[in-house]
């Protein structure tokens, strides 16, 4: 038995399109480590040469490149001007650019990316802080995913949908283009990064893509686990994920009211140096609250004065059933109920097989398990074991819809699925003893 029978598949699925493709900055070296005087050479070489052009053959290449690239992405002349100007403090003295070397040169230092070509997958769901035309018991949402592309990068992108009122889940079209935020300010220190970026207002949700900035991060945005705080009626939503370099690995925060401009900040502490931290909807007792598995193989509760750091920690929850003894970690922030604290939970078990469990906790104290399932709410179904990572089924978080939790799933590190589970049918099944 592949899952509960309380739990409803959809007939939607979310899958990769390698034709949506971003402008990446090409220095020429790879991103976004800085240039070493090897590659400050090349670089110099390319604006020689094109400096070398006569006019007639820089304007008919310039013109050869828009014919091929000026479709795929908003304001490119711009984007050529913009990274011609970046490039400068990597350059030697050099003849003044006219307006077509200086757009040409900027191109040279570009690439396109299809930064979904080989996944989308680990989603996370909150409600729409615009729910302004929806039908009455319908809800508006915004889901995040985790994009894969060429080398195995991963970023942060976003879709819009319905949730009607029978639980129907429907994803809005796609956008044809797709870009980067500019970057507005980055910090960086000791104690980590802090960067703030922004999207144009008119472009659509489905448009936005969140690309890796500095090094900490330049192998992937990972699994972010998106949460609506409640903070005195204040629209505010976090995420947390896993900044990747290649190398390491560290937890970050993602902090913003629409949508359009967000903040990223490094979190610190003990706690803040695995992954797959969830933070829970509201402060519990005066503090922050979070899930987390600091020693990679039990859940813990943590809590925080300031949001920032986090250290220390109650485990919570072991493994105990044989479709988890490997580890068990959390599958997103807690959705706060009547009964308590629904935690989503991934186990793995025999051949490093995820699966998908639950376990309730008190509302008031979350140390406290109230009951947990025995078998798992989502094994891979046969048709859904095949992928990337063969063998799992994963989320980064559900959201609850009246009587329903609306649950976003990935398919072995490829593609995403959608179910329903009915909240009752779930408390009832569980395992009060444990």
């Amino acid at each position: 038995m592949s899952q509960s029978p309380f739990l409803k598949r959809q007939a939607l699925q979310l899958r990769p399109d390698p034709t949506r493709v971003i402008v990446r900055p090409f220095k020429p070296a790879t991103e976004p480590r800085d240039l070493n005087p090897t590659d400050k050479t090349r670089a110099n070489h390319i604006v020689e040469r094109v400096l070398a052009l006569d006019a007639e053959t820089a304007d008919r290449q310039l013109a050869d490149v828009l014919e091929n690239f000026l479709g795929r992405h908003r304001n490119l002349l711009q984007i050529f001007e913009t990274r011609a100007a970046e490039m400068e403090e990597a350059l030697a003295d050099h003849a003044v650019f006219t307006q077509v070397q200086r757009q040409l040169a900027g191109a040279y230092f570009l690439n396109e990316y299809s930064f979904e070509a080989s996944a989308l997958f680990n989603p996370s769901i909150v409600p729409h802080p615009d729910q302004s035309g929806t039908p009455e018991g319908s809800l508006r949402f915004i889901l995040s995913l985790r994009a894969v592309g060429e080398g195995h990068v991963s970023s942060l992108t976003f879709r819009s949908g319905l949730i009607a009122a029978d639980g129907t889940v429907t994803i809005d079209p796609t956008a044809r283009l797709a870009s980067s935020p500019d970057l507005v300010k980055l910090t960086s220190g000791a104690g980590g990064d802090e960067i703030d970026v922004t999207f144009a207002a008119g472009q659509d949700l489905s448009e936005r893509v969140i690309f890796p900035v500095t090094e900490a991060q330049s192998n992937g945005i990972e699994d972010a686990r998106f949460v609506h705080f409640s903070n005195a009626g204040e629209t505010i939503y976090y995420a947390t994920y896993t900044a990747y370099s290649g190398r390491a690995i560290r937890s970050e925060l993602i902090e913003t009211s629409d949508f359009v401009s967000f903040r990223l900040s490094t979190l610190k502490g003990s706690a803040a140096r695995n992954k797959g931290m969830a933070l829970f909807p509201r402060k519990i007792g005066g503090r922050y609250a979070m899930i987390a598995r600091q020693d990679n193989e039990n859940l813990y509760l943590i809590f925080s004065e300031d949001l920032q750091t986090w250290d220390g920690g109650q485990p919570i929850l072991k493994p105990r059933y044989p479709w988890e003894f490997v580890q068990i970690g959390n599958c997103g922030s807690p959705i706060e109920l009547d009964v308590g604290w629904l935690l989503l939970t991934h186990g793995v078990g025999p051949l490093r097989k995820y699966s998908i469990g639950a376990a309730l906790l008190d509302k008031n104290d979350p140390s406290k398990v109230l009951g947990r399932l025995r078998e798992p709410l989502l094994r891979p179904d046969p048709s859904e074991r095949e992928g990337y990572v063969p063998n799992v089924v994963y989320t980064c978080g559900a959201m609850r819809h009246q009587d329903k939790i609306i649950f976003p799933y990935a398919v072995s590190d490829s593609y995403c699925n959608f179910a329903t589970i009915e909240i009752a049918s779930l408390i009832a099944a569980m395992d009060r003893s444990a």
